[in-house]
């Protein structure tokens, strides 16, 4: 791995495999000028191919030795590297420092990719689309349709906001070292303006995450603190159902009545 050790403390499994890493650029197909931002560019495999389609990225890169092998190896004048935790960067600030939208692509590390995935949820309006390479079974849960065990609270949050899709599995094997799990490319295009239902998003958010607290509840129970009985039927949803029955927009119409 070129003189460093993998850090068990940041997650770090770094991607090697020449054939998935065509892949995945081939899947961002980047081009000169876009606003490519980089999360965790490690040992710089995928930074390199970006690098060299779109001209110039950003990365955020919490590991300093890797950050300073980085900045060395590419410049200032095709990198412009941040030092710090991506999951307590201010990505509202980074998006309104340019009026071109974000693309968003990193290899996540697996304890932090959900907490990260909510925290660039309020700026899905600057982005043009993410692509991410994460735990099989959390881009499952992304993409899971409502009725199965792996549809939950990541799976409304993000299909509310963008279109997910699951592109292609990348095996252990593809990294160094090997994780125990194999991993998923997922991508998620935020849905235009005119798609978003006319809802308090807060509001939605409080909706999903009681609904989902106790998935064994039904929503009688879960939602007892935020609508009665009558109000959850006057919404076309049955109180004896559980959470993970419910499709998006039945939580969207829970929503716009706690508003109401």
């Amino acid at each position: 791995m070129e003189g460093h050790r993998a850090r068990k403390r940041f997650s770090q499994n770094f991607l090697h495999d020449a054939h998935y890493i065509d892949r995945i650029v081939g899947a961002i197909d980047p081009r000169p000028g876009e606003r490519i931002v980089e999360i965790g560019p490690g040992l710089g495999a995928l930074t390199a191919p970006l690098v060299e389609r779109a001209g110039c990225i950003t990365a955020v890169e919490i590991d300093r030795d890797l950050a300073a092998r980085l900045q060395r190896r590419f410049g200032v004048d095709r990198l412009y590297l941040i030092e710090g935790d991506a999951l307590h960067l201010d990505w509202a600030r980074l998006a309104a420092e340019d009026p071109h939208p974000l693309r968003i692509v990193g290899n996540l590390p697996y304890h932090i990719s959900t907490p990260l995935l909510f925290a660039l949820l309020p700026i899905a309006a600057r982005v043009r689309d993410q692509h991410f390479m994460l735990q099989k079974e959390v881009v499952d849960r992304i993409v899971a349709a409502p009725g199965g065990r792996d549809y939950g609270r990541l799976s409304v949050m993000l299909q509310f906001r963008y279109r997910a899709s699951r592109l292609f599995v990348v095996p252990p094997g593809a990294f160094s070292p090997a994780p125990k799990v194999s991993s998923a490319i997922v991508r998620l295009v935020p849905r235009p303006a005119e798609e978003m239902p006319a809802v308090d998003e807060a509001v939605f958010a409080r909706i999903v995450t009681a609904a989902f607290g106790q998935r064994r509840k039904t929503l009688r129970n879960a939602l007892a603190a935020l609508l009665d009985e009558a109000a959850v039927r006057g919404c076309g949803v049955d109180p004896g159902a559980r959470a993970e029955t419910l499709p998006v927009e039945a939580f969207v119409a829970l929503a716009r009545a706690v508003a109401g």
